[in-house]
């Protein structure tokens, strides 16, 4: 039976935690790594309705798009409703996974879903990854403890590269050292000049990583002053990155791409309007409703910060979602492309319904029986919308 753990396994190779920005908090929120899992829950948001409804179904894993947590967290007391699903969560036994930029960024991911849904094809990345950043290490460590040091390194996410893991160089050497008064050593004595058969162990990881693998490498590594360093790469390509469908070359946010053939503006409006998830928001038009539109640039969720770059793409239509009045009247006023604006929860949903699918398929070629939902509650936090 499959594992909280396989999940976040399966999770971490479609969406990269090294892909997430900077800012933002992905990855495992609770629950135990052995836990078995039978049922799992996909959901843009987490709210107390879907915590709800995912204990009501016997649900043990849910994996949202949008995080709880963000942001500094002191306490998870139950006297917000923050804090009161987290404890609902645990007392229930139900794991909560969040993949929030590493999936806008993955391929396939946000924007490649919303891309679909909408009839768009041979799309690329609007903002293409530059490249994670990366480090390498290098220990140096006794022969008879290589395998353990070299084992908690890659399970800390050192040597990922591709559809490799655990790669690493290896070198035969000795080392020499001298221990002095007031230390303890692993081997040798002090004040006794010792020599050491050792391996010199080099490894890339993301530069993200760095702290997690230097606490891997003091807790591993058998010496009480182990001998080490890590280099910053120049080059930094995509070799610790995701193998999702589409390849490396597809990563980045945002996607652009064609329609079949031209299509009016108003066409492509209503068209939106029927495949997207109904919301009070509705869909929103900006531009010549009688222009035809063929390349169109998207972005799942807010996309502000890529108009500029769809106008430059030459997009005749940006869809996206939470864009402001002055922003869109100034883009409009330069002669910028059309716009469409989504809820942003119908921009992201597709996601949910993509990744589903494709980890049901996972799981049946594995041989897992474990069963994958969407939940069909509509998170768009607007009650109504009067006119």
């Amino acid at each position: 039976m499959a594992t909280v753990k396989d999940l976040v396994a399966w999770i971490e190779e479609q969406f990269p935690p090294a892909l997430a920005e900077s800012w933002d908090a992905v990855g495992l929120v609770c629950g135990r790594p052995t836990a078995s899992v039978r049922s799992v829950r996909l959901t843009v948001d987490v709210t107390p309705e879907v915590v709800a409804d995912a204990i009501a179904d016997g649900v043990d894993f849910i994996l949202a798009h949008h995080p709880v947590l963000l942001g500094g967290v002191t306490s998870v007391a139950p006297d917000d409703h923050k804090g009161q699903m987290i404890h609902d969560l645990i007392e229930n036994r139900i794991a909560l996974y969040v993949a929030h930029t590493s999936a806008d960024s993955s391929n396939p991911g946000v924007s490649d879903a919303l891309g679909a849904l909408l009839g768009i094809t041979e799309m690329s990345p609007l903002e293409p990854v530059s490249g994670i950043e990366l480090d390498k290490v290098t220990v140096f460590v006794p022969t008879s403890h290589v395998q353990p040091v070299l084992n908690a390194l890659a399970a800390a996410g050192a040597g990922t590269m591709g559809n490799y893991e655990r790669c690493a160089y290896l070198v035969d050497g000795v080392g020499t050292f001298l221990p002095l008064a007031g230390a303890d050593p692993h081997i040798g004595q002090v004040g006794v000049v010792e020599e050491v058969a050792e391996q010199r162990l080099e490894m890339v990881l993301a530069r993200s990583q760095r702290t997690a693998i230097v606490t891997a490498l003091l807790a591993a590594h058998p010496y009480e002053e182990p001998a080490f360093d890590i280099v910053e790469l120049v080059s930094a390509d995509s070799h610790v990155q995701g193998t999702g469908v589409g390849g490396v070359g597809a990563q980045g946010l945002g996607r652009i791409g064609e329609l079949p053939e031209p299509i009016s503006l108003r066409d492509f409006a209503e068209m939106a309007s029927q495949r997207l998830p109904t919301t009070h928001h509705g869909v929103r038009v900006a531009g010549d409703l009688d222009r035809l539109v063929r390349t169109i640039a998207v972005c799942g969720g807010s996309g502000d910060s890529l108009l500029g770059t769809a106008n430059a793409a030459r997009a005749d239509l940006f869809v996206t979602a939470d864009l402001k009045h002055h922003r869109v009247s100034e883009h409009l006023a330069d002669d910028g492309c059309a716009i469409v604006d989504v809820a942003h929860f119908a921009s992201e949903f597709p996601w949910c319904e993509q990744t589903a699918a494709i980890l049901q398929r996972s799981l049946v070629e594995s041989g897992d029986t474990v069963t994958v939902t969407v939940s069909t509650l509509v998170t768009d936090p607007w009650a109504a919308h009067l006119s």
